[in-house]
């Protein structure tokens, strides 16, 4: 009994102590999870999150709906990385505490825990790779969802992007899963602008200056057409002939369109240049 009442009030305060360092670690980590739950969501639609609003934004509001989904992706991710982080230091530092609350010497942990560390970086050294990767390409925003990429082992539309994976749905239908770490050069063919590329064949008897005023007419006249005009940023140009080979002569047409519109601006001009040559009496190359 008197060992109680010597030890008794010790005992009680050290146990407050600890379950008000537990409370308020608790309370902390609750409030800045739900400041990164603010900093996440956006407003509006058109309104990206308070979290991405500091850093640089590629996507082209050609995107459409897929404009908010990639931020909303983006923002989510980043996010989850900062709630894991929050927690890993809200609690560390709160269990840190309670060790020197029950009188434990913590240098001897804290040494033990670096070298553990160490050791398992060393252990999951493409892990960490591909983790640092996918952190720096959500923070730059060299690609998001929608976005039509060549990322070198794979070339497609991006359907998610993680801190370790990035998912690439192929022209075939194949999904490719690339590692982020593994990738070394980005090609998006989805931010800013694109150029749709006309190539046209011609037999070698063909009237250059004809076939240039023809298609200079044709592509100028198809532009404007309600089909191709939301998508055309720009006037066309009739470049010329591009190449010279022992099949024919090939003549280029390029128009500056929005990102990720330029494979159906160009299907659709070859169907109005093809038959536009044809009535001026130009020679086309034929293909069998």
């Amino acid at each position: 009994m008197s060992w109680w009442v010597e030890n008794g009030p010790k005992i009680a305060e050290g146990a407050l102590r600890i379950a008000l360092t537990l409370l308020i670690a608790v309370v902390v980590r609750f409030l800045l999870r739900r400041l990164i739950d603010r900093l996440t969501r956006g407003s509006s639609e058109k309104r990206k999150p308070g979290i991405l609003r500091p850093l640089r934004e590629r996507a082209p509001q050609a995107l459409g709906a897929l404009v908010s989904e990639r931020r909303e992706q983006r923002a989510r991710t980043i996010g989850s990385v900062l709630k894991s982080v929050v927690t890993f230091v809200v609690f560390g530092i709160a269990f840190i505490q309670v060790l020197t609350e029950l009188g434990m010497n913590v240098a001897p942990i804290l040494t033990s825990a670096g070298i553990l560390g160490v050791a398992i970086g060393f252990g999951a050294q493409n892990l960490v790779k591909d983790f640092l990767s996918g952190m720096f390409m959500m923070l730059e925003d060299q690609y998001g969802v929608g976005d039509v990429v060549d990322l070198g082992p794979a070339t497609g539309t991006v359907e998610s992007v993680g801190l370790r994976i990035t998912t690439i749905r192929d022209t075939n239908g194949t999904v490719w899963y690339v590692r982020n770490g593994e990738i070394l050069r980005v090609g998006n063919s989805s931010q800013g602008f694109a150029i749709a590329v006309v190539d046209l064949p011609l037999a070698y008897g063909a009237n250059l200056p004809e076939a240039s005023a023809a298609l200079s007419a044709a592509v100028t006249e198809a532009v404007e057409e309600e089909l191709l005009a939301a998508d055309v940023i720009d006037k066309p140009d009739v470049l010329g002939v591009e190449k010279v080979t022992p099949e024919g002569i090939t003549m280029r047409v390029t128009v500056k369109v929005r990102p990720g519109r330029q494979w159906a601006v160009q299907r659709a001009l070859r169907a109005k240049l093809m038959p536009a040559l044809d009535e001026a009496g130009i020679t086309v190359k034929s293909t069998t």
